[in-house]
């Protein structure tokens, strides 16, 4: 045994007893202190089931049939207290939200170390070298529902730093971060790096690991089957790139995709001086004024907590604006009448699930909607790829596929417009690229589509046009084109 090894699996399979066709197959594999291991794949390849081998909630948490030999700094799994394992391995997961147990971010920090018994000391010793650390101060004594989503996962990632553990496990950390938040916590992985830290992460979002990982493992069906150096994957075609459902390396790379010819202006949803305020003299949107033509999939873009999503909400009839007017088609569409005409689909998928199905979920949308059925439940599912899925319960999917669910939930509502809230987070290139085609399709048959996204390779692919908001009120709108490419792109990977 190498003593510069932090993690080693020989001959690691793993099935779930709730779930005996997923879990992992045949792993071996070495990580050597100081490395940052990049693990990508499709969803649901078994990414996280490995990360889940290396901070102990399998078989701790998820039970089922674990064998082969798995040794955590030299010493055996099944030799590890959990609690001590947790101060081995710090873990940040998908969500941060699963993992927070209290209302402020201070004692949230510390929470982790109070539970393992460190006295009271310590823990204010550990807070502040945290804080000073990973330069966090801005998000100290405040309320944790609050945070925008990259301070959340910038909370998480704290808290288990606080812990000092050697090894740092992340699940899909930037899925719903924008480019500021991505470029963040690059900075703070890059930082544990230097530290000397061995880091894991599950990802489908690359470009920002490019300068950090040392080596890329592709899974697929539970199984290791591609291993790159950094310098190798660079290499790696486009062709092939895509061929592997990977998303891009660098972000600079990514081409404009042909669009249908859509130059014809078709009157759609519209709004006039709508302004939005949670609380008085405190707006979150501000006198915004803009029309979005019918035939074109528009992007609304923007840094988290400028009020995007309060634009969606308020478009689909969730939120009553303060002030001003919504229109469809040119005509008027009051705030009681926006809700079935106008779907939204949410960022988080899991408000949304309903059924005790996945065909159950899209069931139960077809049949609240009034107007006549083209398609069944299960020819949405099988468009999707989640046809396999249809009997299983939403909530034993991966989030991958629960975005799917969400959205082919949407299509079965048949309304007029469909608003995505972050369709694509943590959707791999090739689920991408089907909600693409979907909106292509949708497109065409006349649906208006408007997507809160920031995922520039979703954009470059799909989008005929841009609105971006800042401080709740539209700063730029423009057509994507060779352009305006630069200036889309110094948006999305902006410091």
């Amino acid at each position: 045994m190498n003593n510069l090894c932090a993690i080693k699996m020989k001959n690691v399979n793993f099935t779930y007893a709730s779930r005996p066709e997923e879990g992992l197959q045949d792993i071996n594999l070495s990580v050597q202190r100081g490395e940052c291991i990049l693990l990508t794949g499709a969803s649901g390849c078994g990414k996280t089931s490995l990360t889940r081998i290396v901070n102990g909630l399998i078989p701790h948490f998820y039970e089922g049939e674990l064998d082969g030999d798995i040794l955590i700094d030299g010493q055996d799994i099944t030799n590890w207290k959990l609690d001590e394992l947790s101060m081995k391995v710090g873990s940040v997961f998908q969500n941060p939200r699963s993992q927070f147990f209290n209302l402020d971010t201070t004692n949230e920090i510390g929470f982790g170390c109070e539970n393992l018994g460190i006295s009271r000391e310590q823990i204010w010793k550990r807070i502040h070298k945290t804080t000073a650390d990973l330069k966090i101060g801005r998000l100290m004594d405040r309320n944790i529902f609050s945070l925008s989503g990259g301070e959340k996962q910038m909370l998480a990632i704290a808290s288990a730093y606080a812990l000092g553990p050697d090894i740092f496990v992340l699940d899909e950390p930037s899925s719903n971060l924008d480019a500021f938040a991505t470029n963040q916590l690059r900075v703070v992985l890059q930082k544990l790096k230097q530290e000397g830290k061995t880091i894991l992460i599950a990802e489908h979002r690359l470009y920002y690991l490019a300068d950090i990982a040392d080596r890329v493992l592709y899974m697929e069906r539970g199984r290791i089957v591609h291993e790159w150096s950094a310098k190798e994957f660079g290499s790696v075609s486009k062709r092939q790139r895509i061929d592997l459902g990977l998303r891009a390396w660098d972000l600079s790379q990514v081409k404009i995709e042909p669009r249908m010819n859509c130059d014809k202006e078709m009157p759609g949803i519209s709004v006039e001086r709508l302004s939005v305020a949670y609380q008085k003299n405190a707006p979150i949107l501000r006198n915004i004024s803009c029309a979005m033509s019918k035939n074109k999939i528009t992007a609304v873009i923007g840094r988290n907590g400028q009020g995007k999503s309060t634009f969606a909400r308020c478009l689909c009839g969730l939120t009553k604006e303060n002030t001003g007017k919504v229109f469809f088609e040119e005509t008027e569409q009051p705030y009681k009448h926006r809700c079935g005409r106008n779907y939204l689909v949410m960022q988080d998928p899991n408000y949304q699930l309903f059924s005790d199905s996945v065909i159950g979920e899209v069931e139960l949308s077809l049949r609240s909607s009034k107007k006549e059925k083209a398609v069944n439940a299960l020819e949405i599912l099988n468009f999707l790829s989640l046809g396999e899925f249809a009997e299983q319960h939403p909530m034993s999917l991966s989030g991958g596929q629960k975005q799917r669910l969400t959205i082919a939930a949407g299509i079965a509502q048949s309304a007029d417009v469909l608003i995505l809230d972050e369709p694509t987070s943590g959707l791999d290139y090739s689920n991408m690229l089907r909600v693409h085609v979907l909106l292509e399709k949708l497109k065409e048959k006349g649906k208006q589509i408007i997507v809160i996204t920031h995922d520039y390779e979703f954009v470059m692919n799909t989008c005929d046009c841009v609105i971006e908001i800042k401080g709740g009120s539209i700063a730029d709108y423009y057509m994507i084109n060779m352009e305006k490419k630069d200036k889309l792109l110094e948006i999305f990977v902006k410091t």
